[in-house]
């Protein structure tokens, strides 16, 4: 890895103590039926049942709590397709203090809500995460509030790091592990973390069809914007930010590969998880059970699929359930 990456093994251990305290150590459960799917044992984090529902409680409070006096005074303002700000407004009030969070139209209702509910100042703007970026500009620019990114932060990538030290601690023979891919916060600290104990350890990103924009920066070479479009994973949608200052750079340094899910795969990893796994998570949360079922994976035993959110909104949940889930994202604007 050398010393060149923003984030460090080191980095990320200090985190884990920092927030120790303030997050939950979710379990890792053993998965007989993909097991059986695969050929190979399979593991699955568990992390929709971190507090908030997802993992972006582990970034957001470790930027949170790493604030000095005066920012934290000053406010802290993200934007979010709904997991980092539902993360970052738990974390702030628990804080004593009041997150202002930006988010697009394309945000679903049940998250802006749940955010509003944690106290939380918010603001529908535009409709892309871009869109609502440049409101947090604004407010940095024009109102002196500290922002905190949901991804391209190296506070907010140790945070999401600590998911892997769970990973590699509680099962050292891991062989590979599927992460989530978007902004590239969860898939760069848990890259960090994993191939810091265990270099041989391969670490493959799972993203969706529809907007990849971390896949398509890294097919680039750099940094660029694809169109932001509705999905059954929409906490994977959003753009990485065109001067990305941390996740590209880690991301291509440390992922081993990158695949894509259709939608119909992703409503299939969803239901599988519901029916066999007795778990209701969101898309997003989906892709490792997706890309599994989907046959897209070759590697050596174990496995560990890490299930990053459950904020599905249940209607969509219930349509997906009974066979609707394809049609529903393919036919969204």
């Amino acid at each position: 890895m050398g010393g060149a990456l923003p984030v460090s093994l080191e980095d990320i251990r200090a985190a884990a103590h920092r927030i120790a305290d303030r997050i939950a150590e979710t379990p890792m459960v053993p998965s007989a039926s993909l097991g059986e799917i695969a050929g190979v044992p399979v593991w699955l984090k568990l992390e929709h049942h971190q507090t908030t529902g997802s993992f972006k409680l582990r970034g957001a409070t470790n930027a949170v709590v790493s604030l000095s006096p005066a920012e934290r005074a000053r406010g802290v303002v993200a934007a979010s397709t709904g997991n980092h700000g539902r993360a970052l407004a738990y974390a702030a009030k628990a804080q004593g203090m009041v997150a202002t969070i930006c988010m697009s139209r394309l945000v679903p209702e049940n998250k802006v809500l749940e955010i509003r509910r944690l106290g939380a100042d918010v603001r529908i703007v535009g409709r892309s995460q871009d869109e609502a970026q440049g409101e947090v500009d604004r407010l940095v620019r024009e109102e002196g509030l500290v922002m905190v990114p949901p991804f391209d932060h190296p506070a907010v990538v140790a945070g999401q790091g600590t998911l892997g030290l769970e990973i590699v601690n509680a099962l050292p023979e891991t062989a590979t592990v599927l992460v989530p891919l978007s902004g590239g916060g969860l898939a760069a600290g848990v890259a960090a973390a994993i191939k810091g104990v265990n270099p041989k350890t391969k670490v493959i990103g799972l993203t969706m069809e529809r907007g990849a924009a971390m896949k398509a920066s890294l097919d680039a070479g750099r940094p660029v914007q694809v169109e932001e479009v509705s999905s059954l994973a929409d906490s994977l949608g959003g753009g990485i930010g065109p001067d990305n200052q941390v996740t590209f750079a880690m991301c291509r340094a440390l992922l081993d590969d990158v695949l894509l899910l259709t939608e119909a795969e992703i409503a299939a990893g969803m239901r599988h998880a519901y029916a066999r796994e007795d778990e209701i998570v969101e898309g997003a949360g989906a892709v490792g059970i997706a890309a599994l079922l989907a046959g897209k994976i070759r590697s050596a035993s174990p496995v560990v699929a890490i299930l990053s959110g459950r904020n599905v909104d249940m209607e969509q949940h219930r349509r997906v359930i009974n066979g609707e889930g394809a049609a529903f994202a393919e036919d969204s604007p």
